[in-house]
């Protein structure tokens, strides 16, 4: 099934999580690395036939000043993730996808996002229109000079305040807020911006963050009419992870979760986006409300997330699980989860990319609701246990090499 070259355009280009993604990728196809940490790189995804990392080729958008290698060396100096040696190795091939990366756009994406941003990124003057018209060329010229056969964009840019305007509910109804003069901040936020880029430029779609991405329902009928795959949204790496296969055995079991404790802690750039009340509320929304789907009834829960900037991409996440077993005895379970951010999400892009270029090429369109186990809140699925979520992957994955659970 795997064709050709395919074309990986990154949001947020120079962050933890993009410029792992590059390494790995260029660590792999050189055979540095195994793929550990990959789901599709288990047995059971090998009938697939999916794209390979060494066919996979990267540009994308930032808003930051600086270059690739030094964001990429922060990993080490400030994180102790990737080693100096993998670097090194890789340097020339960071180099290479630095000619490809184009500035992106500050509209509608909250004062802390803007105040990271390169102040000629700031001064761009542009309406909505015209900074979707400028994502969308600047993706189709990455198309043409690189010759790849298709193009998936993955938005991996911090954490948008939730959304409060009105998003119109059609895709015409879009197009005739676009048109009219600018207004504030026009009718959609920064990473709906690059999610209608992204299907103008005719390419497939993954929000692996909280922010609002493809999730309307205009931006919907638009990847449905033109024939286009979406994922998302908030790639599931830790805490949640964890709250997403335990809640299910409490409720199996019949133990009465009376409260849900979740303290996380971490110093990359995510982190100090985060400090910022109004962005950390769309995080704590995506973080807080499986639980309730997953239990007979709601606990009482609390979702705290603090910046330690000497933490750097490692993040700490304590969990404090108050139940109440047979005769109402009350117990508790504690959990500590310690790991690099950017090392855990990092593989669940680059499945996600492999996945949905399949999914694209046997004719799958809107929203890919069988991905549910990569996110905190998938588009087009309820499901939010991770046993369940995952079932939804391998039947797809059984549908796709006409397999039945029997013969697994």
């Amino acid at each position: 099934m795997a064709k050709g070259q395919i074309g990986l355009w990154l949001v947020g280009a120079k962050g933890g999580v993009a410029t792992t993604v590059m390494t790995g990728l260029a660590a792999m196809a050189r055979g540095l690395v195994e793929p550990i940490g990959l789901v599709t790189a288990t047995p059971p995804f090998a009938p697939l036939d999916l794209v390979g990392c060494d066919q996979i080729v990267v540009g994308g958008h930032d808003i930051r000043p600086g270059r690739l290698v030094t964001e990429a060396a922060r990993m080490w100096t400030a994180s102790r993730a990737i080693p100096p040696d993998l670097l090194a190795a890789t340097a020339a091939d960071l180099d290479v996808i630095e000619g490809r990366l184009r500035p992106g756009t500050v509209l509608a994406a909250g004062d802390s996002i803007r105040n990271l941003a390169d102040p000629a990124v700031v001064a761009t003057a542009e309406t909505p229109r015209q900074a979707v018209d400028r994502i969308r060329d600047d993706i189709r010229e990455f198309t043409a000079t690189t010759a790849v056969d298709r193009v998936i964009v993955v938005n991996l840019a911090s954490t948008e305040p939730p959304w409060t305007g009105t998003i119109p509910a059609t895709a015409a109804e879009l197009a005739t807020a676009l048109a009219a003069p600018a207004c504030g901040d026009g009718p959609l936020p920064a990473s709906s911006l690059y999610a209608l880029a992204a299907f103008e430029a005719g390419c497939g779609y993954i929000n692996f963050t909280p922010s609002t991405g493809a999730s309307p329902d205009a931006l919907e009928q638009i990847a449905r009419d033109r024939s286009l795959p979406h994922a998302g949204c908030d790639g599931k790496t830790g805490e949640t992870l964890l709250k997403s296969v335990l809640a299910p055995m409490f409720a199996a079991r019949g133990l009465d979760v009376m409260s849900w404790v979740g303290h996380n802690i971490f110093g990359n750039l995510d982190g100090r986006v985060l400090d910022d009340p109004d962005n950390k509320a769309a995080k704590v929304k995506s973080k807080d409300h499986l639980l309730a789907a997953l239990l007979p009834k709601p606990p009482q829960t609390l979702v705290s997330i603090e910046y330690i900037e000497s933490l750097g991409d490692w993040k700490t996440a304590w969990d404090h699980i108050h139940f109440r077993g047979f005769l109402g005895t009350p117990m508790a379970m504690q959990f500590t989860w310690q790991g690099c951010d950017s090392i855990l999400a990092a593989p669940l892009v680059i499945d996600l990319v492999r996945l949905v270029d399949r999914a694209w090429q046997t004719g799958e369109a809107g929203r890919l609701s069988w991905l549910a186990s990569f996110f905190k809140s998938p588009l087009g699925c309820d499901e939010q246990s991770f046993t369940k979520q995952f079932a939804l992957l391998e039947a797809w994955v059984n549908r796709q090499t006409g397999r039945s659970s029997r013969d697994r």
